[in-house]
């Protein structure tokens, strides 16, 4: 279905740290901006690699900043990052926040629009722990919600948790959106996830985080058995 791209930082001395730790640190110097605009170039450039090796048709998604789409630039860097690096816009998903939407001015949502007439695709990213209002939500064209973790992680024995996602799925099915379920790591989960009626699920049932390569494997691997 897709694949989502994550950031580490290999620190010579500290070792392996992960985002919680520095992009909060990137987000307060400014410096997520110049940081997210590498990550879509590497991911981009990663993908067309992908593509040549055989793995066709599915989409990847990045991640961006608040700060990121603020720039009234952000539409030209995309495409030129497509352009430079190859890759068509319909293999490229961008996932924003609910911040994104809630503080979107019009320049925002105009940006947004651009990007789904080039063909990108949109996503909510971990939807329900924010403050969405529905009037901004239908106003921006995003194709996509993507429910929390902390919704998924205890499905389903904490009943309070399940409705919102129950809640959620309804949500993204009344608004023609597809619904995918962040944290998913049993089976159970899965089912619940499932038989309420949501589209997709990622997390640690389907694979741990993974390098390029051996991501690049495992998708062979599951295209070569889907064929079969």
């Amino acid at each position: 279905m897709g694949y989502e791209v994550l950031v580490r930082w290999q620190h010579p001395v500290r070792g392996l740290i992960q985002p919680a730790t520095f992009i909060p640190i990137a987000e307060e110097s400014g410096l997520i901006v110049t940081m997210g605009t590498w990550i879509l170039r590497q991911a981009c450039r990663q993908r067309r690699r992908f593509e040549a090796a055989g793995l066709a048709d599915i989409p990847v998604a990045v991640n961006v900043s608040p700060s990121q789409v603020a720039k009234s630039d952000f539409v030209e860097i995309v495409a030129e990052i497509l352009a430079d690096e190859g890759l068509s816009p319909a293999l490229l998903e961008l996932e924003v926040t609910e911040r994104v939407i809630m503080q979107g001015s019009d320049a925002v949502l105009e940006s947004l629009r651009r990007l789904d007439r080039m063909g990108i695709r949109l996503a909510i990213d971990d939807f329900g722990i924010g403050y969405s209002s529905l009037s901004y939500l239908k106003l921006f064209p995003v194709g996509k919600l993507k429910i929390d973790q902390s919704f998924v992680r205890d499905r389903p024995a904490r009943e309070g948790d399940a409705a919102i996602a129950q809640a959620i799925i309804g949500l993204g099915q009344t608004l023609g959106m597809v619904v995918i379920a962040e944290g998913v790591e049993t089976a159970a989960q899965a089912e619940f996830l499932s038989r309420h009626g949501c589209d997709e699920a990622q997390d640690f049932l389907f694979s741990r985080p993974v390098a390029a390569d051996e991501f690049l494997a495992l998708a062979l691997q599951w295209n070569r058995q889907a064929r079969s």
